[in-house]
């Protein structure tokens, strides 16, 4: 077994679907499947079971991916530690909540790159649990997501302070009237919603209707139609209403405040690009 094999396999997992592993690996499908069968000779048990639904892993199978992520983990920090350098390059894959990265990183990131250009950056966006699973599991090496997040495995950065405010369309409206429309949020493990539910609660608000919208621009767009209001950062809607497009309102004080954190794995080594990185923006944090 070598640790290609593991590569494959583990692609295959997450993918469910040799088809869409070898895309992603880059690899001819057949090579895929000799592979995975290659694997399932040498334990003598299937790893996955063949479905219409695509490859579903084996209780064989589940309990190889949790070793193959462990040592596929390692050897990737092995050749990290060995090609450390003070002009970083390679890889750096970051992840970021929606309204962080539109307002705060673009600068950041051009910044960074234009000091270190042979570095690879990507960029994902996503929610905070979703992302702070992909950095756990190795598929990010650090993410912007609201904080603290408490995980003993992960090291925090404070990056920026954000003001949460209320969003409605334009035009004069009580606080009683905003909280009886309907809410618009990202999905169910979004910050902001959460906060808002508490709110709500909090003000004695029992009956409400919340809409799940997939984008800060959707979500814009449907509180300046009259759609219904949402609680966003006050940085991430500035020029919307710098535009006329919607007017935000002040929260208590208690709902207020928010702290965006970079997250990274508690390693003892880091690549050159991810410590670069995380010094470039204690530098240039604004908390």
């Amino acid at each position: 077994m070598e640790s290609g094999d593991l590569r494959i396999f583990q692609a295959v997992a997450r993918e469910g679907s040799i088809t869409r592993a070898a895309q992603v690996l880059n690899y001819v499908q057949s090579n895929v499947t000799s592979r995975i069968q290659s694997l399932e000779a040498e334990f003598r048990l299937p790893l996955f079971r063949r479905s219409n639904r695509g490859m579903i892993l084996t209780p064989a199978g589940e309990n190889l991916l949790g070793y193959a992520d462990q040592i596929l983990k390692l050897m990737d920090e092995a050749v990290q530690t060995t090609r450390y350098s003070d002009h970083p390059s390679g890889p750096l894959r970051l992840g970021s909540i929606e309204t962080a990265a539109v307002t705060h990183l673009t600068p950041l990131l051009a910044e960074y790159y234009s000091a270190f250009p042979d570095v690879d950056l990507s960029l994902i966006t996503g929610g905070t649990h979703a992302l702070v699973q992909k950095v756990l599991s190795g598929e990010l090496e650090g993410a912007f997501v609201y904080g603290p997040v408490d995980s003993p495995a992960l090291e925090q950065v404070a990056a920026f302070r954000e003001e949460l405010v209320l969003i409605s369309e334009p035009g004069e409206q009580n606080m009683l009237q905003l909280l009886a429309k309907p809410m618009l949020f990202f999905d169910v493990g979004c910050t902001h919603r959460k906060r808002a539910e508490q709110f709500l609660r909090e003000s004695g608000t029992t009956s409400y209707k919340i809409i799940e919208y997939g984008t800060l621009e959707m979500i814009l767009n449907g509180v300046s139609a009259g759609l219904g209001v949402s609680m966003l950062p006050g940085s991430s809607v500035s020029q919307a209403e710098s535009a006329g497009r919607i007017l935000s309102h002040h929260l208590p004080g208690a709902y207020r405040e928010l702290e965006v954190n970079f997250v990274h794995r508690k390693e003892s080594s880091c690549s050159s690009a991810l410590s670069v990185w995380r010094s470039f923006l204690e530098g240039n944090r604004r908390v």
